[in-house]
Order: structure tokens, then C-alpha cells, then sequence
């Protein structure tokens, strides 16, 4: 006979997560395993491994791994559900030399590290626009990506080209380059079948660089708009472009809870302080650790300053006369900005859960 509502004992869920199934394991309070199980990564699977952890307990909080990868899609619908999601960590290269792996013991140790509370950051939501950004953040990155690489073919192309041709284009500047190549044409039958062929696959690059740059273009209009519409705070601080503020929201996730304060958003983006001190030499280093895309938005951020803020240079100016490094301070700016960035969100959320808006419908 299964167990009411009422008689269930409450419970942990730990999911190992893979592209085409996932393994679950459902543990007691006690540490006790209650069920183990694999279900396929697909609705149905997802509804099946709900329904099945719920007759065994009294579900609240799950660890899953790979949240924001192969259990990205199970974490919101669990979220849906009313279970608290946490990001389960990996037992680490000590734990794994110690024992063997297999997906049900990977199951069973998200659960466990929920129980003892190595689990301990929620998921990222993944329903609101840092989401929105991410997804064009993903696109507009791999479009510059592949622009810069059908530049360089290009140029390489151009090395070994025909003398004459090479001497054409050879003093252009990159954007007249380009152009001067899309105006390339193959020649007529008695040109050398060479040159025939270099010139039609200057023009096919040079034209792959201009839908790449059109594509780059209006991704980077939908991300300004995004941010403009929920973040206006942010997008008006000095020196915060669409594509900065875009990768710290994406690292910031959209969901508030997951981060305990303005310290923990620093942490997260690198920026925090190292205590690296001995005797009496008091010394703090650069981390090295967190999200690197959102330390490197830090970084730009803070040479925009340096540059155009009378403030910010005011500070590097004072600093450097205290003994400060160049990178000391830049470590120091990157932290206050840090603060900065976490107060002008949570100011804006702040704004849209008083008066709440549609997310942004993307331009046709």
C-alpha cells in the first residue's frame, strides 16, 4: 500500500544528469536510500521522475547537477513544482580517486551533499531576461568568433595570392579590404584558373563577414534593448556597455535568492579579494577563481573609467600615491564595481516587481 501525503517521510532528491537520460536517488533525512532509478531526459521522463520521488517521500529541496547544462530543462521543471533546486558540486578529483564512479553513485552524492549542505546555491531559474541574454550572448559571441576567423583566412589567403592582386589590396585597412573584396570579380576565360579561384574565395569570405557582421550587429540591438527595457539603472552607469551588463546579468542569473549579498555576487565574478598575507607583510592578491566572462565585463568596465570618469581617475591617482600597483588598484575598482552592478540590479527588480512588465518582445 503506498503512503499518503500525511504518512510520507520527508526526503532529498539528487539527480546525475546526461544528455539522453538522468540517473535519481531518493535518500531519507537519515542518510538512508529510499530509491534509485534512471528516467529518460525528455517531458515524459521528467513527469515519471516527480511522481516517482513523491511516493517515496515527502520531496522539498533537490540537488541536481550540471544545473545550467544537461539539467537545465529538469531544474525548471522541478522549480515548477514547488521543490527547491540546488546546484549540486561534484565530489572533487580526491573523492573520486577514493572510490569508483557510476551514475548511481553520482545520484546518490548529489543527495547527500544536499543533505550536509555542500549544496547550498540554488539553481538558476532560467524564465526571465538574464536567460533572454544568454541565449543572445551565445549567438553574438560565436558570430565575432567566426568573423575574426573568416578574417584571418582572408588575410592568409592574401599572402600567397597573385603578385598583383596581392599588391592591390595589400595596404587596404581591414573594413576596406573587406569591401574591396566583395567587389571582386573571377575574370573571364583566359585568366589563370588560380587567380580565377582566389578571387571567388576572397569574395565568398568577404561576403561571410558581412552577414556575420549584420548578424553581430542585431544581436547586439536586442541585447540593449533587453537591458534598457528591465536593467535602465544599469545601462546608464558610466562605462557599462549592452554586452557588459548582459554578461553579469547572465552570471547573476534571474532568480535574487541565489546570491546572499553584494560579497557573494563578487565572489562569484572573481573580484573578491584573496587574503594572501605572512608576518607582517599584509598583502591581498587577485582571484583567480569565479566567472571569468563576467570578471573580464568587470575589467572593461573599469578601464572605461579610468579613461572617461574624473572620479575613477581621481581614485587611481590617489592609490597609486598611497603605494598601490596599477593592478592593486584595478583589483580595487573591479570590487566597487562589483557592488555597484549588484545594488543597480537589485534596484531595478526591485521597480518591475512593483509594477511588473511583459519581457521585451524581440524587433521582427
Amino acid at each position: 500500500m503506498e503512503p499518503s501525503p500525511l504518512d510520507a517521510i520527508e526526503a532529498v532528491l539528487g539527480v546525475d544528469t546526461h544528455r539522453d537520460f538522468h540517473v535519481a536517488a531518493v535518500l531519507a533525512m537519515t542518510g538512508r536510500t529510499l530509491g534509485i532509478e534512471r528516467f529518460p531526459a525528455a517531458v515524459s521522463g521528467y513527469q515519471h521522475l516527480h511522481a516517482w520521488a513523491t511516493q517515496l517521500g515527502d520531496i522539498r529541496r533537490a540537488g541536481v547537477e550540471s544545473s545550467g547544462n544537461y539539467g537545465a530543462a529538469l531544474s525548471r521543471y522541478l522549480l515548477s513544482q514547488g521543490i527547491e533546486v540546488l546546484e549540486a558540486p561534484g565530489p572533487g578529483r580526491a573523492a573520486r580517486r577514493r572510490r569508483s564512479k557510476s551514475d548511481r553513485g553520482d545520484a546518490e552524492a548529489a543527495a547527500r551533499a544536499v543533505l550536509s549542505g555542500r549544496a547550498h546555491s540554488p539553481v538558476k531559474s532560467g524564465s526571465g531576461p538574464a536567460e533572454i541574454a544568454r541565449l543572445y550572448l551565445v549567438a553574438k559571441d560565436s558570430a565575432v568568433k567566426a568573423q575574426r576567423q573568416a578574417a584571418n583566412q582572408l588575410k592568409a589567403i592574401l599572402v600567397t595570392a597573385d603578385p598583383t592582386l596581392r599588391e592591390e589590396l595589400a595596404t587596404l585597412s581591414r573594413r576596406a579590404l573587406v569591401c574591396a573584396c566583395l567587389e571582386l570579380s573571377e575574370g573571364d576565360e583566359n585568366t589563370d584558373p588560380v587567380v580565377r579561384a582566389t578571387r571567388f574565395t576572397l569574395r565568398v569570405l568577404a561576403e561571410r563577414i558581412e552577414q556575420l557582421r549584420a548578424q553581430a550587429r542585431v544581436l547586439e540591438e536586442r541585447l540593449s534593448d533587453l537591458v534598457r527595457c528591465h536593467h535602465p539603472r544599469l545601462i546608464d552607469a558610466v562605462g557599462i556597455g549592452p554586452h557588459s551588463a548582459a554578461v553579469l546579468l547572465t552570471a547573476m542569473g534571474d532568480n535574487s535568492d541565489r546570491l546572499r549579498g553584494e560579497a557573494s555576487f563578487a565572489a562569484l565574478c572573481g573580484a573578491s579579494p584573496v587574503e594572501y598575507s605572512s608576518g607582517n607583510r599584509q598583502h591581498r592578491r587577485l582571484n583567480r577563481g569565479g566567472n571569468r566572462q563576467a570578471n573580464a565585463a568587470l575589467h572593461r568596465i573599469v578601464l572605461s573609467r579610468l579613461r572617461w570618469d574624473a572620479r575613477t581617475q581621481a581614485y587611481y591617482a590617489r592609490r597609486v600615491m598611497q603605494g598601490k600597483t596599477r593592478r592593486e588598484v584595478i583589483r580595487c575598482l573591479k570590487r566597487y564595481v562589483a557592488r555597484e552592478v549588484y545594488r543597480l540590479v537589485q534596484e531595478d527588480r526591485r521597480d518591475l516587481n512593483r509594477t511588473p512588465a511583459l519581457l521585451l518582445v524581440p524587433r521582427g
